[in-house]
């Protein structure tokens, strides 16, 4: 059976469940998710009030997430029903032990990479042995970095990885209390226009792709409540799309940065493949190794049937249109 077909029969099937599901589901009296500068598309979507639109039964209630440890921090906590963060950080909370499945891609960006100053004397990947290296624990960054040492031969021993949030982390670069910076945008944007940051070293695969997670109970007992929220991401995504420069300036706003730093953020974010696949599937398990290696997750677990447990496609092909 080829793959579209398989994501046809998908779909009917859970459209049939959800439809089923639809009429013993209660609305939850509060649906809480975050948004994130990370995510344009969360700022849209909260922006123009259209899930409290749909969810006339329900509060909705907003939190504000600095980086994806902290929005796996709030799902883990009950402090949020959705939310988001890089899809290989959700790898990384389910197999710590975190009960959540990935939903929707909300973006595929190149939002990360190695930042150094302008004057900095580091040249290339090896030039950062021995040196200080500022990172989120828990992020695509943080990740991303690992990745980026060991293709390089570099331990993770070899370097010092100063876990501070993201904006601490560029005030630390261009303070020049670090070599390097695990970047994100719109933070690296901001600095590289602002400060003359210069990117060290880039690898857009390496960066892991945007998703929004839920609970496993939250996914169980409001399976129509996941769909109606798609939605109303994909009508935010698609005004995203439709209107570039207002989009470009509700995040400038929204992250009080100039105009030219949003844009530079938006021109590596690709907002065109909001499903779920069995290719992000593939992604997720090529990068396991390194948290394996890092021994990032507990011993013994299985990563890869963690990634099988982690993604969930079909409430994407019940809620996006093709």
């Amino acid at each position: 059976m080829s793959l579209l077909r398989s994501f046809k029969l998908l779909a009917s099937v859970t459209l049939l469940g959800l439809s089923t599901l639809a009429h013993a589901e209660t609305a939850p009296k509060e649906v809480r998710l975050d948004y994130a500068y990370y995510s344009p598309v969360s700022l849209v979507l909260k922006h123009f009030g259209w899930l409290e639109k749909a969810l006339p039964d329900s509060k909705v209630t907003w939190v504000f997430s600095q980086g994806s440890n902290r929005s796996l921090e709030y799902l883990n906590s009950g402090g949020a029903d959705f939310g988001s963060s890089a899809s290989l950080s959700a790898v990384l909370a389910r197999a710590n032990g975190s009960p959540i499945k990935s939903v929707y891609v909300y973006s595929r960006a190149e939002w990360t990479a190695l930042v150094v100053r302008k004057d900095s004397p580091l040249k290339t990947l090896a030039d950062l042995k021995g040196k200080k290296i500022a990172a989120t624990k828990g992020t695509d960054p943080y990740l991303f970095t690992l990745r980026a040492l060991a293709g390089a031969g570099i331990a993770k021993d070899d370097v010092e990885l100063l876990h501070l949030q993201h904006p601490d982390g560029r005030t630390a670069l261009e303070k020049g209390d670090v070599d390097a910076w695990a970047g994100l945008d719109p933070h690296m944007a901001a600095s590289e226009l602002q400060a003359g940051s210069r990117l060290l070293y880039r690898n857009k695969d390496f960066n892991s792709y945007g998703v929004v997670s839920v609970t496993e109970p939250f996914a169980k007992q409001h399976p129509q409540t996941i769909a109606t929220v798609i939605k109303a991401y994909e009508q935010a995504r698609n005004w995203a799309i439709a209107h570039p420069e207002e989009f470009a300036k509700l995040l400038a706003d929204e992250s009080k940065l100039p105009l030219d730093v949003a844009k530079l953020q938006l021109s590596r974010t690709d907002l065109s493949a909001p499903q779920l696949t069995t290719a992000d599937i593939a992604a997720s398990k090529a990068a396991a190794p390194v948290l394996v290696a890092e021994e990032l997750v507990k011993r013994g677990v299985n990563v890869n049937q963690v990634i099988d447990q982690l993604i969930e496609p079909e409430f994407g092909v019940a809620s996006i249109k093709p």
